[in-house]
C-alpha cells in the first residue's frame, strides 16, 4: 500500500485505498454481519490501509457503531471520514438535508457512534436543493474551529457549486474545502468532463467511489444477478444498458484473459495507473462485502497493464467531452499547430 497526501492544498497523509463501510451491517438487507466486517477492517489495516469512509446512513447507523468499535484505542492510526445529508434512522424534515441545524446535529451523533472526538474529514453527502452552499460553510468552519472535524469536503455536488464553495470559503477566510468525492470508474468516467478537471485545477483530495461500477467491472452480472444487483435492488450499480458499457466489460474481460487476472483486478489497475496520471490525488473507496473481495482489490496493487491494455481500456471507456470542450480543443490544436513550434502543456491545469 502506498500513501499520499490528500490533494495539494493540506499535509493529511492518507492510504492509496480508501475503505468504504456501506457494506458493514446488514439492516439494508444486504452487507456483511459484524465477524466478517470486523475481518475486513483488520485485513485492510494489516495490509497498510489508513483511510476509512463511512456515512451516518450507512446500515440505517450500524455501519458507524461497528466502524467504532474497531477502531478501539488505535483511533489514531487512521483517517476517519464520515458523512450527513440522508441522516441515520427514520428519515424526517428535520434530520435530513444540509441545514446548519442538521449538519450540527448530525456530526453529534456520529461523533457518539464512532465513538471519538473528532472527525477526520467530514464530508455533505449530495446536495439537498435548498439549502445554500453559504451556510454550509458556515456551519462546517464552526466545526472545525470547535475541533469536532479537521477537514470538510463535499460529495457527489456538481463542479460549478464546489469551485463556488471552495471560492467563497478562500474569500470568507473560512475554514478550506480539502476534497470532493465522486463516482468514477471505466463504467462511468463522466467525471472527466469537469469534475476532474477542477479537482486538479484546484489541488482537491478526490476520493471515488464505485471503483468497479457496482461489480459490472468483475463481468459476474453476466452470469448471475447475485450480488449488488439483487440485495440493494439496483442501488448504486451499472448495467450493460449500452453499447459503451457492453464494450468496456468486453475489453476488460478481454485483458483478464491475457494477463490471468480476474477482471476485477484488471479494472483497478487501470484506474490506479489513471490515478497515477492525474495532477491531484484520486484515491478509490473499495466497498467489499467479504475478506475474498478485500484480497482481489490488494491484489490488483501488484498488477501493472502495458501501454497497449491501458489503451485499448481507455479507447472502450472513453466518453465525448460534449461542447464547449471539443470546440475549445479544436481551435487550441488548430492554433497550437499553426506556429509549427514545439509546445509543452503545464503538468497542473490552468485554472
Amino acid at each position: 500500500m502506498r500513501y499520499t497526501t490528500f490533494g495539494r492544498n493540506t499535509g493529511l497523509r492518507v492510504s492509496e485505498y480508501a475503505l468504504g463501510t456501506a457494506n458493514f451491517g446488514t439492516l439494508w438487507g444486504g452487507g456483511a454481519n459484524r465477524e466478517e466486517s470486523r475481518k475486513i477492517f483488520d485485513r485492510f489495516a494489516e495490509a497498510g490501509g489508513t483511510f476509512i469512509d463511512a456515512a451516518d446512513n450507512y446500515q440505517v447507523g450500524e455501519s458507524e457503531k461497528l466502524l467504532g468499535e474497531f477502531l478501539g484505542a488505535d483511533r489514531d492510526h487512521f483517517v476517519v471520514g464520515t458523512k450527513f445529508s440522508l441522516g441515520a434512522g427514520r428519515a424526517r424534515i428535520s434530520n435530513t438535508g444540509n441545514s446548519a441545524k442538521n449538519i450540527l446535529g448530525s456530526v453529534e451523533a456520529s461523533l457518539r457512534r464512532l465513538n471519538t472526538d473528532h472527525i477526520d474529514v467530514y464530508w455533505a453527502h449530495l446536495p439537498d436543493s435548498v439549502t445554500p452552499v453559504e451556510e454550509i460553510l458556515s456551519a462546517l468552519d464552526s466545526l472545525v474551529r470547535s475541533g469536532k472535524i479537521l477537514y470538510a469536503g463535499l460529495s457527489n455536488f456538481p463542479a460549478w457549486r464546489i469551485s463556488r464553495a471552495v471560492t467563497l470559503s478562500e474569500l470568507r477566510s473560512q475554514a478550506r474545502l480539502v476534497g470532493v468525492q465522486f463516482e468514477y470508474s471505466l463504467a462511468e468516467r463522466g467525471a472527466d468532463r469537469e469534475l476532474i478537471p477542477m479537482a486538479e485545477a484546484l489541488g482537491l483530495g478526490t476520493a471515488l467511489w464505485a471503483p468497479l461500477g457496482g461489480g459490472l467491472l468483475t463481468g459476474k452480472y453476466r452470469q448471475s444477478d447475485r450480488g449488488r444487483l439483487s440485495d440493494w435492488d439496483g442501488q448504486a450499480i451499472r448495467v450493460e444498458d449500452s453499447d459503451r458499457r457492453t464494450a468496456v466489460v468486453d475489453a476488460v474481460l478481454g485483458v483478464a484473459e491475457e494477463t490471468g487476472a480476474p477482471a476485477g483486478r484488471v479494472a483497478m489497475a487501470w484506474l490506479r495507473d489513471r490515478a497515477a496520471r492525474s495532477a491531484t490525488t484520486l484515491v478509490p473507496v473499495i466497498g467489499p462485502r467479504t475478506v475474498d473481495q478485500l484480497d482481489d482489490y490488494l491484489a490488483a496493487l501488484d498488477l501493472t497493464l502495458d501501454d497497449g491494455q491501458l489503451e485499448r481500456l481507455e479507447r472502450a471507456s472513453a466518453i465525448r467531452l460534449g461542447q464547449p470542450y471539443e470546440l475549445i480543443a479544436s481551435h487550441q490544436d488548430a492554433a497550437l499547430g499553426r506556429t509549427g513550434e514545439r509546445f509543452i502543456r503545464p503538468t497542473v491545469p490552468v485554472a
